[in-house]
């Protein structure tokens, strides 16, 4: 669990302040709309300061942690669900919080460090670490939402491999495809052997023989013609 604490002000939107129109509006203000929901009430249409919500997107904390949402002096208890980004200036247009209860367990992606990679005999024998994930699906409480799932690599050899289950998860942590009567024990980092271009250093080295009479004739007619003229 991190002691990183994430709080976030924002304005409550009348319904005249919804919609396309209104929200380019907001973004001329640079406002960011948003909206909360869930846990049992009303969604909560309403608008950040820009500023705030990039500053507290640089964090990857805060994309799996509990956020304090201060609309109009009530806070709100949410995580993040969804964001919006300009396709190619990339800062966010639109974000959707899910307001968490208290003893309600909640589904959310969180990300997966791998550690140790230096270490491992495989990458000393030339092998490549493939991580195949970078996020994780868990179910857990509120309260035990872990800002991120870590993977000890240190002591992979050339042809191991880890999966789902081999994640060391915290207290209360499940991971939600394991749970699916359908779910796949999948493969989330490997050790590859490594990859060596085989070159061939006679490639350059022709010997006469082996080029084609034609060819041959075809040189030696040339330096006939020009020694005639």
């Amino acid at each position: 669990m991190s002691n990183n604490h994430f709080e976030l002000n924002a304005t409550d939107r009348s319904a005249d302040l919804q919609g396309k129109g209104a929200s380019r509006r907001l973004r001329k203000q640079n406002l960011v709309p948003a909206i909360i929901y869930g846990g049992g009430e009303q969604p909560t249409a309403i608008s950040i300061k820009i500023n705030e919500l990039v500053k507290a997107l640089e964090f990857e904390a805060f994309f799996s942690h509990i956020l304090t949402i201060n609309v109009d002096g009530t806070e709100h208890q949410a995580v993040i669900k969804d964001l919006q980004r300009h396709p190619a200036k990339g800062f966010p247009m639109h974000a959707d919080f899910q307001r968490v209860v208290k003893g309600q367990k909640i589904h959310m992606n969180v990300p997966v460090h791998f550690v140790g990679r230096e270490e491992a005999p495989g990458t000393a024998a030339g092998g490549v670490l493939s991580t195949l994930v970078s996020d994780i699906e868990v179910i857990c409480l509120p309260s035990q939402l872990p800002e991120y799932l870590e993977v000890d690599v240190s002591g992979m050899e050339i042809g191991d491999l880890f999966r789902l289950s081999d994640i060391k998860l915290p207290e209360g942590v499940v991971i939600h495809e394991l749970e699916l009567e359908d779910g796949h024990d999948r493969t989330i980092v490997n050790m590859q052997p490594p990859t060596v271009e085989e070159v061939d250093e006679d490639a350059d080295d022709v010997d006469a023989d082996e080029v084609p009479a034609t060819e041959q004739n075809d040189g030696a007619d040339a330096e006939e013609s020009n020694d005639d003229e």
